[in-house]
């Protein structure tokens, strides 16, 4: 089984939801399995620090995922345009991946969620690109080809897969959301099979 890294943070939930469905369409593809991790959040009192177990939801990231995975799905909430400043810091703290090339050469991807439809979802998907193309990463979008792309009047985007919330925070992603969601994690499973075959 080849593992492909899910690695994502959610304030309320909307990420995650996608990271879920993007699992589901990894594992559909024969002999991939999705690994969903997040990150803790930052605190802006120095002295916290978070459980080393979350709550509740996937488990904290571990540089070793990074090392042992086959390819990675990025997620991050819209902050003002850019990624969450969770997911930054960690991405700040991955030095030594970058200097032993470990993630150079596996594909990745990129989704996000905001709570308006001109929230910052392509820029924050964008920013969640720059890390990874310094890592040496292969990305991939999603192409035009996907009939959702044209049609959808909720998330969805070339660069990957979003969703708008609503003011409320509504988690629950809208079909075309969710189809883009699945074939987004489809696509990144069936590269990397296709990039490790012998």
């Amino acid at each position: 089984m080849q593992d492909i890294l899910i690695l994502y943070y959610s304030h309320h939930g909307s990420v995650r939801a996608i990271a879920e469905r993007i699992a589901r369409g990894v594992e559909s593809v024969p002999g991939m399995q999705a690994r969903l991790r997040t990150v803790p959040k930052v605190s802006t009192v120095c002295e916290a620090s978070a459980a080393s177990v979350p709550e509740h939801g996937a488990p904290y990231v571990e540089l070793a995922d990074l090392e042992e995975c086959a390819g990675l799905a990025l997620g991050s909430p819209v902050r003002f345009g850019n990624m969450a400043a969770p997911m930054k810091y960690f991405w700040d703290g991955t030095i030594a991946a970058w200097q032993n090339g470990s993630l150079a050469g596996k594909p990745a991807c990129v989704f996000t969620a905001s709570s308006s439809q001109h929230g910052g979802n392509e820029t924050t998907l964008l920013s969640m690109m720059l890390p990874l193309l310094h890592h040496g990463m292969l990305l991939i979008g999603l192409p035009f080809t996907q009939p959702e792309l044209s049609t959808t009047t909720t998330g969805g985007t070339p660069y990957g897969p979003s969703h708008i919330s609503g003011a409320s925070g509504n988690p629950v992603l809208s079909d075309s959301e969710s189809r883009l969601a699945f074939i987004q994690g489809q696509r990144l499973a069936n590269l990397v099979e296709k990039l490790n075959r012998p």
